[in-house]
């Protein structure tokens, strides 16, 4: 596949996935998820990969989640549920054979927050920043980035995640177990590739088997997503949700609560 949203940088035994949409602050859209997959998917079957880091471009943003400008009422114009198979890209994370750790540069909002949330490690930057607006836009990540976020976080501070839509610091993601560490954002590159450089000075297969264990306690999960997203299909074509993206768009506050209150007379 030829890539036009994301580059891979393969080094010994790294392979850096980059989202390349920083005008757009990396939010995705259903061609970069494709692309992902299929990068994914290759540095998976590597034997000579190790590790596998996923970035964004630039030191603004990691990840935005997905890019409104392409979600209309059907959703994002791909294939799945949602017309973007993001949830198929979080479990391929969840299954390539290796540690997948999220370099954090800048703002994990939304989908890009759920990125983290699924890596198996996360090394943050100190002016990061993390949180969901699903709520606010009219979405929601029913799937890994609800339930998962609860396993990482506790329930009750993933219920303050997604019911108050803050933004966290890195610090505050770091003390609250959301990430592994923060680093000033110039010592980000070098931190990420000590800590590729440990991991590479193990036993691959052991690594393998110790992932696959961590996540047969979770693997119910998958389901849980794969019913929420559809779920979500069928809330994307609601007034409600519709209403968000206006307003997103229109960059003024959505009367969700308007369209709620007449949905029930």
């Amino acid at each position: 596949m030829k890539y036009e949203d994301i580059t891979v940088n393969r080094r010994k035994g790294v392979a850096e996935i980059q989202i390349n949409r920083p005008e757009k602050y990396n939010a995705f859209r259903a061609q970069t998820i494709e692309e992902l997959l299929d990068a994914f998917r290759q540095a998976g079957a590597d034997r000579s990969v190790g590790v596998i880091v996923l970035t964004g471009a630039g030191d603004k943003a990691f990840c935005t989640g997905g890019d409104q400008s392409s979600h209309s009422d059907g959703g994002y114009g791909g294939r799945g549920a949602i017309g973007l198979p993001v949830d198929e890209l979080q479990s391929l994370i969840r299954d390539v054979p290796k540690p997948v750790i999220a370099k954090v540069n800048g703002y994990a909002i939304g989908g890009g927050n759920v990125l983290v949330t699924v890596c198996d490690l996360a090394i943050a930057a100190d002016h990061a920043q993390f949180g969901q607006v699903g709520p606010k836009v009219g979405s929601v990540d029913p799937g890994f980035g609800t339930a998962l976020l609860s396993r990482v976080l506790g329930e009750k501070r993933a219920r303050e995640v997604w019911f108050l839509c803050r933004r966290y610091s890195a610090d505050q993601a770091l003390a609250m177990g959301w990430i592994n560490a923060v680093v000033p954002r110039n010592e980000l590159d070098d931190e990420v590739q000590r800590w590729c450089d440990e991991i590479l000075a193990l036993s691959p297969t052991a690594i393998a088997i110790a992932k696959r264990s961590f996540n047969a306690d979770t693997e119910h999960l998958r389901a849980v997503s794969a019913l929420g997203f559809e779920a979500l299909a069928l809330f994307y074509g609601s007034a409600e949700s519709r209403e968000g993206v206006a307003a997103f768009a229109e960059k003024r506050k959505p009367q969700f609560r308007v369209l709620h209150q007449e949905r029930d007379r």
